[in-house]
């Protein structure tokens, strides 16, 4: 179990890390979500359009409660749909890598999500995930992009 942590770990800081030099923004995350019933936290990059307004937009959530601690690593495309005034609608997905631990053991489960959301120009965004596979069923957030210049 161990094992898997290090190499999700490993996989994600690799990414991550090689985001910042075309990232566009940073950004940190609260929200809740059921099925596990929790309240989860956490952030993630968004890089510069890909393709047309396609972004990847990585992430890392953090749940606790329902007796389960579920880190999330999510790595997930997000296309903007052209804006109207301030706020910007944006959809998306990908596949999740999801560790586990409930009471004393931890399991590395794969998952997938969808979602949808709206962002600020300031920054200030609401989202909502749809998991399948052993994805949380349901997440809905807020939270706050910082831009990186």
């Amino acid at each position: 179990m161990l094992r898997h942590r290090l190499i999700a770990i490993a996989l994600f800081t690799g990414i991550v890390s090689a985001v910042p030099a075309a990232a566009q923004e940073a950004g940190v995350r609260a929200g809740v979500s059921a099925d596990p019933d929790q309240f989860y936290f956490g952030g993630h990059f968004e890089t510069a359009p890909l393709v047309d307004r396609l972004h990847f937009r990585p992430n890392v959530e953090i749940g606790v409660g329902d007796n389960v601690t579920l880190v999330a690593f999510n790595l997930e495309f997000a296309y903007h749909f052209p804006q109207r005034g301030n706020w910007f609608v944006y959809a998306g997905a990908g596949p999740a890598l999801n560790l586990i631990r409930f009471e004393s053991n931890t399991n590395s489960e794969g998952g997938f999500n969808l979602l949808i959301g709206v962002q600020h120009n300031a920054g200030l965004f609401a989202e909502v995930k749809a998991g399948l596979a052993d994805s949380p069923r349901v997440k809905v957030g807020v939270g706050y992009a910082f831009r990186l210049r």
